[in-house]
């Protein structure tokens, strides 16, 4: 056991892959404290902290024997990243957030503006902001350009024009466009944003 102190994480990953159980007690061992401190500063309570711990080790167990695990060397981050979603799941789960229908009066970007926050709030806001950030991301460049220029810098649509090039009516155009895409990556990635 005193051996495996010294060996790197992405090493015990490699060593459990390849049927080495107790490599994973060492993962555990190791993290345990780091990853329990983490999560019980998000939910700030003991029983389902231990239970987002343990959900986040059958998680990391399940990926490392699927073979899916592809992290090298950022194994803790990695591990980290499993129980912020988890930790979100709950959230959603104990009907602490609210869905909201994609219709044509709602305004993806109405969710992203709350001044104060708690913790919880805080950590439900950054998923927002993630996963708000990959939709973006995914729409056609003329339409993300737009979006940008109007949500993140506040640009008027003649501002817009001026600065792509096009007339006022084609940027309106995109941005409602852009705004319909978003509409459909919500539904197709079964996104839930909320106030």
């Amino acid at each position: 056991m005193v051996r495996k102190k010294s060996i790197s994480d992405s090493a015990l990953v490699s060593g459990y892959i390849h049927g080495d159980e107790s490599a994973l007690s060492v993962l555990i061992h190791r993290h345990q404290q780091r990853l329990f401190s983490f999560i019980y500063s998000k939910v700030k309570d003991k029983d389902i902290t231990e239970d987002v711990f343990q959900d986040t080790f059958i998680k990391v167990i399940r990926t490392l024997k699927k073979g899916n695990y592809n992290e090298e060397g950022k194994f803790l981050p990695w591990v980290m990243r499993i129980a912020h979603n988890l930790v979100i799941d709950h959230f959603r789960k104990s009907n602490r957030m609210p869905a909201f229908n994609t219709t044509d009066e709602f305004d993806i970007f109405s969710v992203l503006g709350d001044g104060n926050l708690n913790a919880e709030k805080q950590i439900i806001q950054e998923q927002i902001f993630a996963d708000v950030k990959e939709l973006v991301n995914e729409l056609p460049t003329e339409q993300k350009e737009v979006l940008i220029m109007r949500m993140y810098k506040d640009m008027s649509f003649k501002e817009i024009s001026e600065n792509t090039g096009v007339s006022i009516n084609t940027a309106l155009g995109r941005m409602r466009y852009a705004l319909i895409n978003m509409r459909k990556l919500i539904e197709k990635h079964k996104i839930i944003l909320v106030n």
